[in-house]
């Protein structure tokens, strides 16, 4: 192998780097938000302005009832000023901006992420249910109410015993032909809806998702699958409904505004138009109909409507941890200590190597997530607008694959990200006044809510083996060892090659990315690539392996899952990368877009700084080109010290929102 010692750039001290002017760094401020705000850039300035209050903030004096009323007192207030009605169909009572929708809820990740929750609960995953599972009869009787708080409602999906694995729920739904109802009923403990948002205090109805029990005249009941059912639980009083029985979670981790609770059904019945039957319907007899007769493929595609709340927490993880990182950014910007030798003054703490190696690179990867999100969501909304061209299966496949991978993604980062900057504060970071801590704890639950990480990471893995297979299935033993010779070097750039120029930029990189700059952008995308493909090929080897050697599916699939997480990582990564590059190449702003340009080199040193031991490991780095990538990151963190506070600056995070002690005193 060929060695490099390249750098990024010349090492240069503090004092030697180029600083921005007052005006330059105020039009780079306002070009690099640009970049940022992406297609629904005035939903976010529109919202800017709506939230720049600090009474958003929460207060952690309030009791955990007063800190539930403050958030739907203010989600009334967001009501009244028709927030919600970007989520919902026009021909349903709202105005179809599907996008800017998932934008104004991640907007409130700047506030009070309580908010942003409730408001979820309420407008994205209670309303998503009705607007994309029912048909016009629900529409008509609760899309309007839901926009507008009339009808408050929660998402129960979630059972004590099962979350991932929707397909296991126990809550079932028993067709009564005779009366026409449908009786819900929790046969089991484990079948107690559980963590549910809204289901505590303020819900009246309920989403339920349960399996739907029925038979025709001459058949005999059998479940038809996971279905989603209108539930009332309360009457206007907030007392349970007969049958019903609801408890609170009380005092958890983190989002003290948000009402968690448990519902316990006792065969309650519903009126069978109850049954949101967009994919499922049960017609008087109790015969069972459907316009997709594989059940898997029922589910997968009723679930695939719904992914709109996975994108939405991916958005809002990105919006905390953006907020933190400005806070943080902020002190240490002000924050001195210790004087450097034969000086009298003590020296700014982001002056220290250190402090920038703990900060920039997750600026940076905040910027790439930021990107990836902004694609993601443009995706989503054309896609279920109708804008998209020939959308097909493959299209909401490769989305639903985004979305979670980029969950993942992410919401591990926000949650990383947080605890960084609590740290990089000292003692400060440690006080609620200063909002870290409380950004910390509200923040960790997002790993594990609308869909477990590493379940997600894995979804990603499979669906990528998934399409890994159909090249080779039908092949023998000696075919296998054929392609695998021949032809799996090219699969995974063949599969992704979505975007002209990522693709125009390898080819104009050399293909041994040992042999061209690691600042070129080709070669950051063949490493990123060539990890990706080395991953997925050699899963499918080792699981091939496995099933020749009759072991047990099972005991396959589960000795693998450390790989299949790591392919799972990998594709995302590579996603991101190939995101932020894209963005950066769209930029009209030349100081924007250099700047960008060594943002993104940040993001890829520091990100194969982390997996530095695979590429070793793998032969793909050099160990001189290892040094050179732990250098680079150093250089990189020098040459982006005068911008940073700009980078966070071009956040646009409302100034109220940053009401922090901490920042007027150092």
């Amino acid at each position: 192998m060929a060695t490099h010692t390249e750098s990024p750039s010349d090492v240069a001290t503090a004092d030697e780097l180029p600083w921005p002017t007052d005006d330059e760094r105020a039009l780079l401020v306002d070009n690099l938000r640009y970049v940022l705000d992406g297609r629904w850039r005035s939903v976010r300035e529109r919202v800017r302005e709506q939230s720049d209050r600090s009474d958003l903030l929460p207060d952690p004096s309030r009791t955990l009832g007063e800190a539930r009323e403050h958030t739907l007192e203010v989600m009334r207030q967001l009501a009244e000023e028709g927030f919600a009605a970007a989520g919902f169909a026009v021909d349903h009572g709202g105005t179809g901006d599907i996008g800017g929708s998932i934008t104004a809820i991640e907007m409130l990740g700047y506030a009070d992420l309580s908010l942003m929750v409730k408001a979820g609960v309420q407008w994205g995953l209670f309303g998503g249910a009705i607007d994309n599972l029912g048909t016009a009869r629900h529409h008509d009787r609760y899309v309007a109410d839901t926009i507008g708080l009339d009808i408050l409602g929660c998402f129960a999906m979630t059972e004590t015993g099962h979350g991932s694995n929707v397909q296991a729920l126990e809550t079932t739904a028993n067709y009564d032909r005779d009366t026409r109802e449908f009786v819900i009923d929790s046969p089991t403990p484990s079948s107690r809806k559980d963590y549910i948002g809204g289901a505590a205090a303020h819900a009246r109805v309920a989403a339920v998702f349960a399996q739907l029990i029925t038979g025709g005249p001459d058949e005999e009941p059998t479940s038809r699958g996971v279905h989603c059912f209108v539930v009332p639980i309360r009457d206007d009083n907030g007392d349970d409904l007969p049958g019903v029985t609801t408890g609170d979670c009380g005092h958890k981790g983190g989002l003290a505004g948000v009402d968690n609770g448990r519902i316990v059904f006792d065969h309650v019945r519903i009126p069978a138009e109850n049954l949101l039957n967009r994919y499922g319907d049960v017609e008087a007899d109790g015969t069972y109909t459907s316009p997709i007769e594989d059940s898997n493929r029922r589910f997968f595609t009723m679930l695939g409507t719904l992914i709109r709340g996975r994108v939405t927490v991916a958005a809002t993880a990105g919006a905390a941890g953006r907020k933190a990182l400005t806070l943080a950014t902020r002190y240490g910007l002000i924050r001195k200590q210790f004087e450097a030798p034969d000086e009298t003054d003590e020296i700014i703490v982001l002056d220290y190597l250190a402090h920038q190696r703990k900060l920039l690179p997750l600026i940076a990867k905040s910027y790439a997530i930021g990107c990836a999100q902004n694609e993601v969501t443009a995706e989503l909304h054309d896609l279920q607008t109708g804008a998209a061209d020939d959308p097909d299966g493959v299209r909401q496949r490769e989305l639903e694959s985004d979305a979670a991978g980029l969950k993942a993604y992410a919401t591990w980062h926000a949650s990383h990200t947080i605890n960084v900057c609590r740290e990089a504060c000292g003692g400060a970071g440690y006080l609620d006044e200063n909002q870290l801590p409380i950004l910390r704890g509200d923040i960790d639950v997002f790993t594990t809510f609308e869909g477990d990480n590493t379940v997600l990471t894995q979804l990603v893995a499979k669906e990528l083996l998934s399409a890994y297979a159909e090249d080779v299935q039908g092949l023998s033993a000696t075919g296998w060892v054929r392609f695998f010779a021949e032809m799996a070097r090219d699969v995974v750039v063949e599969k992704t090659a979505a975007r002209q120029v990522v693709q125009t930029l390898l080819e104009s990189s050399d293909d041994d990315p040992e042999k061209s700059p690691l600042t070129d952008r080709g070669t950051q995308i063949r490493l990123f690539r060539n990890r990706e493909d080395h991953l997925v090929r050699t899963c499918a080897q080792r699981l091939r392996r496995a099933l020749d050697d009759d072991n047990e599916a099972f005991e396959v699939f589960n000795n693998a899952q450390d790989h299949l997480l790591k392919v799972g990582r990998a594709r995302t990564e590579r996603m991101v990368l190939e995101a932020f590059i894209g963005a950066i190449e769209d930029c009209d702003s030349r100081s924007a877009a250099e700047l960008l340009g060594t943002v993104c080199d940040l993001f890829v040193y520091s990100a194969l700084e982390d997996d530095l031991s695979w590429f070793l490991m793998h032969r793909h780095v050099s160990v001189e080109r290892a040094k050179a990538i732990r250098r680079g990151v150093n250089e990189l963190c020098r040459e982006v010290r005068p911008h940073i506070g700009s980078l966070v600056d071009a956040f646009g995070i409302p100034e109220a929102l940053l009401a922090a002690p901490m920042l007027t005193h150092g």
